[in-house]
């Protein structure tokens, strides 16, 4: 049959031909081949009932992966629905699951756990598939899905209907606003073009089809309207439709019987996801799609891409590939749980990545780890039922966590899946694509920068680790910046420019001290080497507790950390098969004299009844994951709480047969006193200024070599580079200087038969001018507020102030100050 007939064709010939259309211009041509079916006003409805809703539509997703990602949620939410019709169970009903992880587990027993293998996964994959088509870089993207379909008179109560929360009584769904699936739309090329086809899943009725797009607009409605709106194509005033037993799609695995198939024609695909989409795409969708309940199929073909060997791949979420496929970039993670007053429940995963992968220099190892799981440039990411809402960059790293040193290895997961309902709603707006500027968000940042960026947090911990691997002795950088500071001290200018960015403390006189010979601590034997279980044997708390005696006090206003030893690996609670988790529960509270049960005072304190209560209601809880044979439970008293008050808690972990369990009590004390300052030793001038560290190619004593650079902290060094400047949060700790750089070899190159003298004068001028460069361009960019930002991709990138003079020297700036020194040697030098 030749579908691209000049005959009016019949129903099954018209969808055949749409479907067909390899992009918006074929579209366009099918229009006006048949303008009986497609010119007539009669022929179209505008979408949502309304030719009001174009705004609706227009400000949904700001990116056309996020409002891709909605199209995908909604094929896992029908899947979803399918396989509960399928058990004879109400969606709406009391026998419904609560949860999506619940709906998994009920729906699919027996095998959801065998999706962690590739050949399962792929398999329930074909239940969702993307299927590209089209020429390369003007791609049209398919998604089908084999759930519950839809009746040809059910289309304008879901597939064109807007805001009328058609999912709000089923708790196991994500969509519960009606109107994300519509967000693609303005993706679609320049016309809004999309196919909408769908059968029930039971086979009953016909497949129903229709065709979306943005109303050209006639002349005279170009002068009247403000707007034009989005329509649909109905035939006799219905949905078009014709019966069928199956069609060929090109689906992988299958012929279309039941389900849904929507064509997005021309989709406007950025930039790092044009390639191969089962590749391409697929990165980044899993980035959106963190942890999904159901996997999906990215399909592309042998017409666009002949060379590729594999065109078909499952995806899985982000969580999955750190976790399973590509765990070898990762070098340790984490979670960290927390109950609190504030928003309920919430979990918080770390991913650190490693510096260098598999031979690859640190460069490339960074570029690679930007490219496989930064694509969209999302550092932190907060989540729904596995579907990122919301983000924070790097610069979340920086200002709030003042780990710079990890801006570039780290990613955050924020699930906010069980927060409280009042707290959730006001984080996400409708789009779920980004956070809202309300309170709450504000105050989830600052608690998150508060317990993830705390002195002896796990963060904390990784980049001290790092930073002691680039450590060298300090006496001879103390000593060079006596000798290049004189000057500066003699300025009061300069010092005020410099106090404002540095601690710096002058030199004071110190009363005379007689040395005393050192005393050795005594040596500890080596802690025998951990040895990680599977599953754990035991669980113990630290610390002494008899009877009603407490182990511990908590200080009213403060915080107090119980640790707690077993034997399992440190990813038993976020791995992805056969997680286990911490539990705690309120076994008894006892109120101090002045409170009863209610709040009210009372002469005499006593027992309280402890089923009325939960451990959220007396105490906020963070649970750490195990790391290294160590459990960290970190308290603090909920602010109604007061001193004398005490708490049983029954602290359980999970394990195979019985669970491991603690009892004991807690008591409520007293505000910790604030420390006494201690006795400051002994400052040197200028105490407080970056210290200057010096790099080699080869090793040298008192200096790092460019490899160690490479494997502590990622940074690949090289001829070109000159300088790279640490900081921490917004303090510049110290200033690494290349004594192997091009642009110090090729000024010492202009002399023949250079001397030793004159290496060591040249390299005194080199690494000064260098250092005092950056300390000056830190501290005036710090302190003019200057934010700079990169054009990249047609987007304006944030640079911090670090990078920025690091490419600054590497592109000609050293070369001059090198060369001139400073403005009255530049004037020296024209006048010659």
């Amino acid at each position: 049959m030749d579908l691209f007939s000049t005959q009016q064709p019949d129903l099954k010939t018209l969808f055949l031909q749409l479907f067909h259309c390899a992009e918006e211009e074929a579209v366009d041509s099918l229009i006006k081949k048949y303008p009986g079916v497609f010119a007539s006003s009669d022929n179209w409805k505008p979408l949502g009932g309304s030719a009001n809703m174009y705004g609706v539509i227009e400000n949904q997703q700001a990116s056309p992966i996020a409002a891709l990602v909605e199209k995908i949620t909604n094929s896992i939410d029908a899947t979803l629905m399918r396989k509960c019709y399928e058990a004879g169970v109400d969606p709406k009903g009391a026998d419904a699951p609560k949860t999506m992880e619940a709906a998994v587990k009920q729906f699919y027993t027996g095998q959801a756990e065998q999706w962690d293998l590739p050949s399962f996964r792929k398999k329930q994959a074909e239940n969702i598939q993307i299927l590209a088509s089209g020429p390369r870089m003007n791609t049209s993207l398919t998604i089908y899905d084999s759930g519950e379909g839809q009746h040809p008179d059910k289309f304008e109560d879901t597939f064109l209907s807007l805001l009328r929360g058609n999912k709000n009584e089923i708790h196991f769904v994500q969509g519960k606003y009606n109107m994300g699936g519509s967000g693609a739309i303005v993706f679609c090329g320049k016309r809004g073009y999309q196919l909408v086809a769908s059968r029930r899943y039971d086979g009953t009725g016909p497949l129903g089809f229709t065709l979306i797009r943005e109303h050209p607009l006639t002349k005279q409605e170009q002068g009247s309207l403000k707007n034009t709106w989005y329509e649909f194509l109905v035939l006799d005033g219905k949905i078009p439709s014709f019966p069928i037993t199956e069609l060929d799609l090109g689906l992988v695995g299958r012929p279309f019987t039941t389900g849904s198939i929507i064509k997005l024609y021309s989709y406007s695909l950025p930039a790092g996801s044009r390639s191969v989409i089962s590749r391409d795409l697929n990165q980044s969708l899993n980035e959106f799609l963190f942890e999904p309940a159901l996997p999906i199929l990215t399909v592309d073909t042998k017409e666009r891409y002949p060379d590729d060997n594999n065109l078909e791949r499952p995806l899985f979420g982000l969580k999955r590939r750190l976790e399973q496929d590509d765990k070898a970039y990762v070098e340790e993670n984490f979670v960290e749980d927390f109950t609190d007053a504030l928003f309920g429940k919430m979990r918080v995963a770390g991913y650190v990545f490693n510096t260098k992968v598999g031979g690859k220099s640190a460069k490339d190892t960074k570029d690679s780890i930007q490219r496989e799981f930064f694509k969209n440039n999302m550092t932190v990411l907060f989540s729904m039922n596995g579907q990122v809402h919301g983000h924070y960059t790097s610069e979340f790293i920086t200002r709030s966590l003042k780990l710079n040193l990890l801006k570039n290895h780290l990613l955050l997961h924020v699930d906010c899946t069980n927060m409280s309902y009042e707290f959730r709603k006001e984080l996400f707006m409708a789009s779920r694509d980004r956070l809202k500027g309300s309170d709450e968000t504000t105050k989830l940042r600052q608690f998150l920068a508060t317990k993830l960026g705390k002195a002896g947090g796990r963060l904390a911990e990784i980049e001290k680790k790092r930073k002691d691997s680039i450590a060298v002795d300090g006496g001879d950088s103390k000593e060079l910046l006596k000798n290049v500071t004189k000057n500066i001290q003699m300025n009061p200018e300069l010092l005020k420019l410099l106090g404002s960015t540095f601690k710096l403390e002058e030199k004071k006189p110190q009363p005379d001290k007689h040395d005393k010979p050192e005393k050795k601590a005594p040596s500890k034997p080596a802690p025998e080497p951990f040895k990680p279980q599977r599953f754990p044997t035991f669980l113990k708390v630290r610390g002494h507790h008899d009877g009603d005696k407490a182990l511990t006090g908590i200080p009213l206003g403060g915080e107090k950390t119980v640790r707690f030893d077993t034997d399992v690996e440190n990813q038993y609670f976020n791995r992805v098969e056969e997680p286990g988790e911490l539990k705690i529960a309120l076994l008894g509270v006892k109120r101090a004299a002045g409170k009863n049960n209610n709040g009210s005072s009372t002469a005499n304190g006593g027992n309280l009844d402890a089923t009325a209560w939960a451990v959220e209601d007396v105490l906020n809880v963070n649970v750490s994951s195990p790391q290294d044979g160590t459990i960290r439970v970190t308290m603090n008293p909920q602010k109604d709480a007061q001193v004398g008050d005490a708490v049983q808690l029954k602290v359980s972990l999970t394990a195979p047969g019985e669970e491991l369990e603690e009892i004991f009590w807690v008591k409520i004390a007293d505000k910790d006193a604030p420390p006494k300052p201690m006795p400051q030793p002994e400052e040197e001038p200028l105490q407080g200024l970056p210290e200057p560290v010096f790099m080699y190619k080869e090793q040298k004593d008192g200096a790092l070599t460019w490899d160690q650079m490479e494997e502590a902290i990622g940074v690949s060094v090289n001829h070109d580079t000159v300088v790279h400047p640490m900081a921490s949060g917004e303090n510049l700790e110290k200033i690494y200087i290349n004594m192997d750089s091009k642009v110090l070899k090729s000024f010492r190159s202009k002399h023949r038969n250079i001397t030793e003298a004159q290496l060591e004068i040249s390299g005194r001028k080199y690494w000064t001018a260098v250092y005092m460069h950056t300390l000056f361009l830190y501290s005036i960019t710090k302190n003019r507020k200057y934010q700079i930002t990169q054009t990249k991709a047609g987007e304006q990138d944030p640079v911090d102030v670090a990078d920025y003079i690091k490419d600054l020297f590497e592109n000609f700036y050293s070369e001059f100050i090198l060369n001139f020194g400073g403005m009255e040697e530049m004037m020296q030098g024209l006048g010659e």
